[in-house]
Order: structure tokens, then C-alpha cells, then sequence
């Protein structure tokens, strides 16, 4: 069994996942069923199968498609409900409209017990080879591949479905041949069947890649001449994400509207890359990962396959099965295109503060800085990023008064957080404001100078900008309200926090100074979102950074977790009440500081152990 950071691990005694894969049986096993639960199985799930059709097909054709008959079809949803409930379903081939039907009646009633449990749809219409797959009666296959099955009947049932853009253009029945009309479909789809929507858009240059239809490919070659003008890159796979209500998600994103570019492998190894994505992106929702999560974990999962896939038949080959993707490379650079909201939020943001802003900020700043800090995105920061720090911060306090901030740095911390929280009263006013607040910023920052440490401010980046802190720290929400180039042009380092792979990967998409990944334990410090990271999560954030960035894992972390969470292989920690609500801070930190670097001495000593054992 290898592990997320390669090499062998113990026999793992915990249960996986159980997925369901409802969709048809591909004999030449590229595809379908086969591939659905070759992926589940890769990303450490344990894959159920309900079969709806039954193909006869290879990698060059399909000769003969069988749908199972209604019976049969309950039969299996039933037996397997009693005994192997799932934890996430994928649906892919449905062979005619009565399946839709009655899959969609099994689905009412399934929610009605399993409200929580995410149902994914992969409209499959055309196979690889360009035969069409959905029939109605099993007649003309190729005929009746001209009409889309009505989806319509799993409104409000599912979470996602995951058109290319054939596939697209049939269900919505629009002209789907330049990127803002392929954008407007998938919002309209989104809206007409009340869920999110991952519009496919690899095949739209013709050639062969992540998606497995020939029909799109051969329609796209049609308009291959004019493709430039109507906004599409050639050199990407470009999805467009449309969020809808998704669940423990953050405000910013829940609803958002995404961009999803990855570099275009050119193989014509593709077959079945559609049925892999969808069931990838069903595995790892299966392991609580939220939606947009699955998404680019999914899609990196399928351009790692994509590069080491290698032919079988005579026609295209399947994906390769490469395990959890590690490779920073491999996912999707993402691009926020919901500009309504950043305008929402920053308009809050500055009434909010307005007295603050006010203090900073000239006259003419203000009159500019809605433009100019809406217009902070990735290719506005410098290529080489903010600040780089030594990558051992190790045990890093987070404290919200000037007191305990200057009994730490006195004692010798040389890495804190001052978090001071402008909190709304019962009439609408901040508790701290303006010139008090300034002060105590201006303070801890002139503190944090004498001590010779690094001090970050969290949120206040005008302040911290004004009297020259060594760094800032912010939340996702306010990466759409901050003038990020203004505190790379003042030199400030940049801590950004997330919490899941989406939040991090755009966090990344700024080379911040450090990237904390949490909530890892419950935390009563703030509330939120999300649920609790947990450390298997952890685990798989710091196999994909740990390389790039000085990764801090925050929340809930104290004396009694300090192993587990170092067993993950994280370098930091950021503490809060375990220093802060502690009798004795400063005795706190001290403990867990010794117990920190007693943990990182042990793993080297072990690891040398291993080398020794090794060559003996």
C-alpha cells in the first residue's frame, strides 16, 4: 500500500468509504463501470456498482447497448442499501428517459434518510470511439444519439452535474461555441436543476484530451479557424464551476462562479476520462472533502492519468491510475469570475471601517481604492512573491492584547500573530476603531522591532503598511478586499489562511510567505463554516505544499494532539487559547515549544534509525 508521501505504510485498519457507482458496464474496461471503480478503489474507497446498461463495446466501437430491465435495476439499489449505504453516489450512463425516471424517484426517497450523502451526474451520451451510448428501446444507436435524455427529474436531488460541452449545448439546447455562451449555459443549467455545475470545456479545440467524445471534437475542429476570437485558450483545458448552496462551505465561495484552467495534455489516451472524473470527484466527497475540493483534486487526479496513459487496443487507451495527486503542477489554476460579490463585500468592508480607512487612507486613496483593490489579482503580484521566511517558525502564538504580546516577545518568541478583532456592538459600532486601534497596531508593531521578531497583523494591512510590520495575515474573504500589490511593494511578508485544497490552491496562486491550513480540532475561537479539517486531511495538504511553502496548521491544537498533528508531517503550529486562556502564558508556551522540538528530534532520530537499518 503506498502512502501520500510514497513508500510503504502499515496495513490501514480503518473502514473506507463506500461509493456507489450507478452507471453501464464498458467490456473493453476503459470506461463505465470498470474505470469508475478502478478510480474509487486508487483514491482509497470502496467502490459499489449498479449497473444500468450493458455494452458491448471496445476501444474502437460500440456494437451493441442492453439497458437492464426496471427490476433488475431496483433490485440491486435496494439489495445494496440494506447492508452497504454510501457515502457519496455517482451516476453515469442512463439508457433511456424511463431510467432517468425511475432513478430519480429513488433518489426522493433515498434523501429522505440520507439528506447529507452527495449525488453526482455524468451525463454520458457519445463513448470515446464516438458511438452513442444512450438509447431509448435499444434501437437506431445512432440516431437516437441526436436527442439529450431530460434530466429535469433529478431537480433539487443532486449536488453537481458534469457536462462537456456537447453534452451542454443538448441539455440547455443552446449554441454553446464561445466561452461566454458555454459560461451562460452552465448557469442556466445550474438554475434549472437547482445544483452545481461542472461545464467540461478540454474537448473545445478538437484535439484529443480530457474528454472522451468525438461528436464535440468533430463539431469543434468545425470552428477550429474562429476559436481564438471566441475567447478560448488552446494550450488549456478550461471548466467553468458554477457553485450552487454548496454545503460547509465558506460564504465567499458556497455560490461562487470559477474558471478552472489546466495545462492541456495532449494524448489520445483518453478513454474514459469523463466516467474518471466524475467518479473521482464522488470518492473524494465520499471522504468529506467539500465540493470544490473534489473538483480539483478530481481534475489533477485526471491530468496525472491523462500523462501516463498508454494504448491497449487500436483506438484510445484508458487512464492511468496514479494515486491521490501530489503534484502542485498538476491542478487547476483558478480564477474567480463572480465579480458582483467582491463588490458586495468590499463595499461592507469599507463601511464597516470606514473610520479606519479614513485614518490610512488620503482623500484620494479612498475615491480610488475600491477599483484598485478589486483589481488585486494573482497576475498583479510580482512573479516572485512575498517574502520568504525561514521555514521553521515552529510553535507560533496568536494573541489579541499588547500585554501578552509584549510578555511573549519578552521571553523570546520570535514569531507572533496580534489578531485584534473590530467586533460589531449591539448599535452597530466597532468596539475598537480609529485612533485606538491604530495606537495598539502602531505599538505591538513598534514591539515587535525592538524584539527583533516577526510580527504579523491580522486584517489591518493599511496599518500594518503605514507603520512598516514585518508582515499581515488574512482570511480568504479578505483576499477580495485587500490591496495585496501595495503590501508586496512595502516589503511585508504574507501569511493567508485556508481550509480546504480550493482555499490553499488560491492562496497559492499568490506565493504568500506562508500558507496555515486549518481548522484541524474544534476551536470555540471563531466560528465557522467548515467542520474541523481532522488530520487526515492535513495529512494530504502537507504531502501537496510542503515543499513550496512553511505550512502552519491552526486550531484546536494543544499538549494533548501535539504528536498527532506532528505525525502528519507539518512543520508549524499556530496556538491560540493554549496560550492565551493558559493560567501562565509565557509557562505554556515554553511547554509547548520543548514538547514541539522533542517531537521533530524523535522523527529525525527515527528516520535515521531507517537509513542505518537499511544498510546493515
Amino acid at each position: 500500500m503506498q502512502g501520500i508521501h510514497g513508500g510503504k505504510l502499515p496495513m490501514n485498519t480503518e473502514r473506507p468509504a463506500i461509493v456507489w457507482t450507478i452507471a453501464g458496464s464498458d467490456s473493453g474496461g476503459g470506461a463505465g463501470i470498470q474505470a469508475d471503480l478502478a478510480t474509487i478503489q486508487d483514491l482509497g474507497c470502496h467502490g459499489c456498482s449498479v449497473i444500468t446498461t450493458v455494452t458491448a463495446q471496445s476501444s474502437v466501437a460500440v456494437t451493441l447497448v442492453e439497458p437492464v430491465s426496471a427490476a433488475m435495476l431496483m433490485a440491486q439499489l435496494t439489495t445494496l442499501l440494506s447492508d452497504l449505504p454510501p457515502k457519496a453516489i455517482k451516476i453515469g450512463l442512463l439508457a433511456d428517459q424511463t431510467q432517468v425516471a425511475l432513478l430519480a424517484d429513488w433518489i426522493a426517497s433515498f434523501k429522505i434518510h440520507y439528506s447529507s450523502v452527495p449525488v453526482i451526474v455524468d451525463p454520458v451520451m457519445v463513448a470515446s470511439c464516438g458511438d452513442a451510448l444512450a438509447v431509448d428501446n435499444c434501437q437506431d444507436i445512432k440516431s437516437t444519439a441526436k436527442s439529450a435524455l431530460d434530466f429535469r427529474p433529478f431537480k433539487g436531488l443532486i449536488e453537481l452535474i458534469t457536462p462537456n460541452v456537447l453534452e451542454l449545448g443538448r441539455l440547455t439546447h443552446s449554441d454553446v461555441s464561445t466561452k461566454a455562451q458555454f459560461a451562460a449555459a452552465a448557469q442556466a443549467l445550474s438554475q434549472s436543476l437547482d445544483c452545481s455545475v461542472l461545464a467540461k470545456g478540454g474537448d473545445v479545440s478538437g484535439s484529443t484530451d480530457i474528454l472522451d467524445d468525438t461528436h464535440a471534437q468533430t463539431q469543434a475542429n468545425v470552428h477550429v479557424s474562429t476559436l481564438d476570437s471566441n475567447g478560448w485558450d488552446f494550450e488549456l483545458a478550461e471548466d467553468y464551476l458554477v457553485c450552487h448552496q454548496v454545503r460547509a462551505s465558506s460564504e465567499l465561495h458556497q455560490n461562487g462562479r470559477f474558471w478552472l484552467a489546466s495545462q492541456r495534455v495532449n494524448t489520445r489516451h483518453n478513454h474514459g476520462s469523463g466516467c474518471t472524473l466524475s467518479s473521482a470527484i464522488t470518492a473524494v466527497l465520499a471522504q468529506g472533502f467539500v465540493l470544490q475540493d473534489a473538483v480539483v483534486v478530481a481534475k489533477a487526479y485526471v491530468s496525472h492519468g491523462l500523462s501516463a496513459a498508454i494504448g491497449l487496443g487500436q483506438g484510445p487507451g484508458p487512464l492511468a491510475r496514479m494515486g491521490w495527486p501530489n503534484d502542485l503542477s498538476r491542478y487547476a489554476k483558478i480564477r474567480l469570475c463572480d465579480g458582483n460579490f467582491i463588490s458586495h463585500q468590499l463595499n461592507q468592508h469599507l463601511d464597516i471601517r470606514s473610520d479606519l480607512v479614513a485614518t490610512v487612507l488620503s482623500a484620494t486613496d479612498q475615491a480610488t481604492a475600491q477599483v484598485r483593490i478589486a483589481s488585486t489579482l494573482p497576475q498583479y503580484i510580482s512573479s516572485h512573491g512575498f517574502k520568504i521566511l525561514d521555514a521553521d517558525l515552529g510553535v507560533y502564538p496568536v494573541v489579541s492584547d499588547l500585554t501578552m504580546l509584549e510578555s511573549l516577545l519578552v521571553a523570546g518568541v520570535k514569531t507572533v500573530q496580534l489578531r485584534i478583532k473590530t467586533d460589531m456592538s449591539e448599535f452597530g459600532e466597532s468596539e475598537l476603531v480609529g485612533s485606538e486601534l491604530e495606537a495598539q497596531i502602531q505599538t505591538a508593531i513598534a514591539l515587535g522591532k525592538h524584539f527583533n521578531a516577526q510580527l504579523f497583523i491580522n486584517d489591518h494591512w493599511q496599518l500594518a503598511i503605514k507603520y512598516h510590520a514585518f508582515g499581515v495575515h488574512l482570511g480568504q474573504e479578505d483576499l477580495a478586499v485587500t490591496d495585496l500589490a501595495a503590501i508586496q511593494s512595502a516589503g511585508l511578508a504574507l501569511g493567508i489562511s485556508s481550509h480546504s485544497y480550493f482555499e490553499l490552491l488560491l492562496a497559492h496562486q499568490y506565493s504568500p510567505s506562508y500558507i496555515a491550513l486549518g481548522h484541524i480540532f474544534p476551536t470555540t475561537t471563531k466560528q465557522m463554516p467548515s467542520a474541523p479539517q481532522g488530520l487526515a486531511k492535513l495529512k494530504h495538504y502537507v504531502a501537496l505544499l510542503q515543499d513550496h511553502y512553511p505550512l502552519v496548521a491552526i486550531g484546536g491544537i494543544d499538549l494533548d494532539n501535539l504528536a498527532k498533528v506532528k505525525a502528519t508531517g507539518v512543520g508549524n503550529i499556530a496556538v491560540v487559547p493554549a496560550i492565551t486562556e493558559a493560567q501562565d502564558p509565557v509557562a505554556a508556551f515554553a511547554e509547548l515549544s520543548q514538547a514541539w522540538e522533542q517531537f521533530s528530534l524523535s522523527e529525525e532520530l527515527a528516520v535515521k534509525y531507517e537509513l542505518v537499518a537499511k544498510h546493515e
